[in-house]
């Protein structure tokens, strides 16, 4: 009989690389995206920062900033709930989600101001 695949809590030790694997993803997704695009078809740097790129950019980065910011929400909770070992990844695991979000904002803030193929 196959033992079904265990369930990722907000306790679990895989919280801790989880927040900066979603961040290094976006990244990759993001500056990946944003090159290929700029290679095939560039928008024409006198439209400035409002472009379809950098909207299409800018809600990948809403989409992972709501899925981080949840995250911590979920690990935040578990941390309250908790008791010892539990308790300490799941604060942790917040922490290093926070932490990841900060990043995706500091990185995608200029999505709003700079023409995306300069």
């Amino acid at each position: 009989m196959r033992r079904p695949l265990p369930r990722l809590t907000a306790g679990h030790p895989l919280q801790l690389i989880l927040g900066l694997t979603i961040w290094s993803l976006w990244f990759v997704a993001l500056y990946g995206g944003l090159s290929v695009a700029c290679a095939v078809a560039p928008p024409a740097p006198t439209q400035g920062a409002m472009t379809g790129l950098n909207l299409w950019l800018g809600l990948l980065t809403l989409a992972t900033l709501g899925l981080l910011g949840w995250l911590v929400r979920v690990c935040l909770t578990a941390a309250w709930r908790g008791r010892g070992r539990a308790r300490f990844m799941a604060a942790l695991g917040a922490g290093l989600h926070l932490f990841s979000a900060a990043g995706v904002a500091f990185v995608g803030l200029p999505l709003m101001a700079l023409p995306p193929c300069l």
